[in-house]
């Protein structure tokens, strides 16, 4: 997926099912799919979504080919039982929304996001862009691509803020079982105590 100067090099291990692991490792796509996705369900749902939404689509499961589809048509694959999230119908529109921008401005290449990026601030702003993305979610990529990828350009823990350090605490910081349960238990007692992930 292409890498630059890499701290903590690993695996990514969310849905505790190995080919939907290996999709989100292969396919840019699925990646910043399953993270749009992780919102309001647990991690280990988001990140099967695309998954799941790949054996529905079969060869339609790409950037183009689902920013050409008809958007009732998408929502209605979302919808199917089980659905793909609590919210399938506005994530539907969420995904479709994603694709076209891709398709727009990166030809439909989605690992382009970060191919070429020069700074941790271009990797932000990028992905900050696209829909679906907030600044938290933006922020968490960036660590993702740098812990489990390989992808660190020059500031990117300066932009990726606390989701930089050694503290497990998002998806940033799952290599397996073991981490996830780590993860979930720091969010767990963050939530107690009344504090955020950034905190």
């Amino acid at each position: 997926m292409g890498s630059s100067e890499g701290e903590d090099r690993g695996t990514l291990a969310v849905t505790g099912d190995a080919e939907a692991d290996q999709l989100l490792l292969e396919d840019p796509f699925a990646l910043l799919l399953a993270m749009m996705l992780d919102q309001q369900i647990p991690m280990e749902w988001a990140f099967k979504g695309p998954a799941r939404l790949a054996e529905r689509l079969g060869d339609q499961f790409s950037v183009t080919a689902i920013a050409a589809m008809d958007p009732d048509e998408l929502e209605a694959v979302f919808k199917e039982k089980p659905a793909l999230h609590r919210f399938p119908g506005s994530m539907a529109r969420r995904c479709g929304e994603l694709t076209r921008h891709i398709a727009e401005h990166y030809d439909g290449d989605a690992g382009a996001i970060w191919a070429d990026v020069r700074s941790g601030k271009a990797l932000y702003d990028r992905l900050r862009a696209l829909p679906g993305y907030g600044d938290e979610k933006a922020k968490i990529f960036v660590a993702i691509l740098a812990k489990r990828f390989g992808v660190a350009p020059r500031g990117w823990k300066a932009v990726a803020g606390p989701f930089a350090d050694r503290q497990p605490r998002s998806v940033a910081d799952i290599d397996g079982p073991d981490a996830l349960v780590e993860v979930r238990a720091w969010k767990k007692n963050q939530k107690a105590a009344g504090k955020s992930k950034q905190d």
